[in-house]
């Protein structure tokens, strides 16, 4: 029986074709989320004080107004002391996050500047960010309260102003030189270990080589009024100064360009102008007047002036006015404390020698140079010191009051005038004033009989002038010069009598041509109207000898 060969049943497991649909979702779902995952960008912090206009999934991060990240949460911080602000940043802005990098909220604002931030009104608050070029990655940043000046790495030079306390410069405001805006105030702070004020000065470029070693700072305000002894000035600022002020600096006129300044480099924010030049003068030589005469309208700052010319100020009137006199049982002087700048003469000087100078102004002393007050404003009653060389005045002595030296002083203007009134009252005094009185009552008497006879000529001519006689003489002139008129309107060439009078001079004109035989016989022979007339004989001619 031949051998039955049994197939034999094997299964083969083979994918079914209905699961490549689902392997495919799966790898493509693996791969978006991949995808997604690789250009999810970093996610940072921000902190704030106030997230007004802040909404999750909604605001905005933008630099150059191109979107780079969204705010994804905002959330209060666990001290709820702030609110913490949670945004996703697009991968190309990941470079961008660094210690320099700065935030801050664009919405409507109003400022000294003017106004900005309008296009928010529709489209909402967004967030600006300022890419910095610092090289510490960073993921957690605090939003500015205002927007920066100018970038940290912009062209341009920043300096510290150190002020006193009182001025009115903030953040933003404007950096001008001679009127013109060449910067901002980046940051104004104030530390309170050495109470004063310091300010953060962005200088644009080209306008940083302005700035340079001897630039003196000062506060811009509005307007400026002020009367005092040197007269009456306004100065008026820019509107944008007006609204908020600001700073401005500038070179003293005595003072040289000096080299240009390095970054971060420390000025002193001064008051004003003047102030600013004053500060200028950091040598000079402190005197002591001892004022006799009153003080009154001498205030610190007035100027110290030689014969118009301004070499000093005056630093405190008065000073330590209880502090023992050189000779306080002669007199209760006021003390004045001024300073000597030499500076003012000589642009170029840095360094003064001051024994020098101290021993140059006791010559001066001796050949009469002397202090005083005098009006520099009558308006005001402004005082200012003078000084100027006078004769015959007592030989001064040097001394010092509180370890400075004295300026020899004398009296003023005004006690020079009220010993001047003084002496001429005294000089009346002195006048005998009855022979006076004696001759002016005679004068007066005189004068009366003078005055008596003019008024007896003024009644006769008052009664000259009433008499009815009187008022008809014009008529009467007028009457003669009528006939004068007439009768010489009767020998006018075209009238009769001019006609017959012409023939009458004609006719006697002829007779005397017919008497002149006559007249010349008779002139010959007087008795020819008697006697013939003598026949004249032949002249005879002579005979040559």
């Amino acid at each position: 029986m031949p051998d039955t060969q049994r197939a034999t049943r094997r299964t083969q497991r083979s994918l079914s074709p209905i699961w490549i649909v689902p392997l495919v979702a799966v790898l493509i779902g693996a791969w978006m989320i991949y995808d997604n995952l690789s250009r999810l960008g970093p996610s940072i912090t921000l902190i704030m004080d106030n997230a007004e206009g802040i909404e999750a999934g909604k605001t905005l991060i933008k630099t150059r107004n191109v979107e780079v990240g969204r705010v994804e949460m905002v959330n209060l911080s666990d001290d709820l002391g702030h609110a913490l602000i949670t945004a996703r940043m697009s991968p190309e802005a990941e470079r961008m996050l660094n210690d320099e990098t700065r935030f801050w909220v664009v919405k409507p604002r109003i400022g000294r500047e003017g106004v900005s931030g309008l296009g928010t009104v529709l489209s909402g608050a967004y967030i600006q960010l300022l890419p910095g070029s610092g090289e510490t990655r960073q993921d957690e940043f605090t939003v500015l309260e205002q927007p920066p000046v100018a970038p940290p790495d912009a062209p341009g030079l920043r300096v510290n102003l150190v002020s006193q306390v009182g001025n009115a410069i903030t953040t933003g405001d404007p950096v001008t030189y001679q009127g013109y805006t060449v910067g901002r105030v980046e940051d104004s702070r104030f530390d309170p270990e050495k109470r004063e004020m310091r300010h953060l000065l962005y200088i644009q470029a080209p306008y940083d080589v302005l700035v340079t070693s001897t630039t003196r700072f000062w506060t811009a305000s509005g307007v400026d009024i002020r009367l005092d002894s040197q007269g009456f000035r306004v100065n008026v600022g820019s509107l944008e100064s007006l609204v908020g002020g600001g700073v401005t600096f500038g070179v003293p006129e005595n003072a040289a360009m000096g080299h240009p300044a390095k970054a971060g480099s420390t000025f002193l924010l001064f008051a004003d102008e003047d102030s600013a030049n004053e500060g200028s003068y950091d040598d000079y030589l402190e005197f002591v007047l001892l004022v006799d005469d009153t003080i009154r309208g001498l205030a610190p700052g007035a100027p110290v002036e030689y014969r118009g010319v301004r070499v000093g100020t005056v630093i405190s009137a008065p000073w330590n006015f209880s502090a023992p006199q050189p000779d306080s049982l002669s007199r209760f002087a006021i003390p004045v404390l001024i300073r000597i700048e030499p500076q003012r003469f000589d642009d170029s000087l840095e360094e003064i020698d001051t024994q020098e100078w101290y021993q140059r102004l006791d010559r001066m002393f001796n050949n009469g140079l002397r202090a005083s007050l005098k009006a520099g404003n009558l308006l005001t009653g402004a005082l200012f010191v003078d000084l100027n060389f006078h004769q015959d005045v007592v030989p001064f002595q040097r001394m010092n009051f509180v370890e400075r030296p004295v300026f020899p002083t004398t009296s003023g203007s005004f006690a020079q005038i009220e010993q001047k009134v003084s002496n001429l009252l005294d000089k009346f005094n002195n006048l005998e004033v009855e022979p006076i009185l004696s001759t002016l009552n005679e004068t007066l008497a005189t004068t009366r009989q003078s005055m008596e006879k003019v008024n007896s000529i003024a009644a006769s001519v008052d009664a000259l002038l009433a008499d009815p006689a009187t008022g008809r003489m014009p008529e009467n002139v007028n009457g003669t010069l009528r006939q004068l008129r007439d009768t010489l309107q009767g020998f006018a060439p075209d009238s009769q009598g001019y006609n017959e009078l012409t023939q009458t001079l004609a006719r006697l004109e002829q007779l005397m041509r017919d008497l002149q035989p006559v007249i010349r016989t008779l002139n010959d022979q007087p008795n020819a109207l008697i006697f013939d007339k003598k026949l004249s004989e032949d002249p005879q001619p002579r005979a040559p000898h």
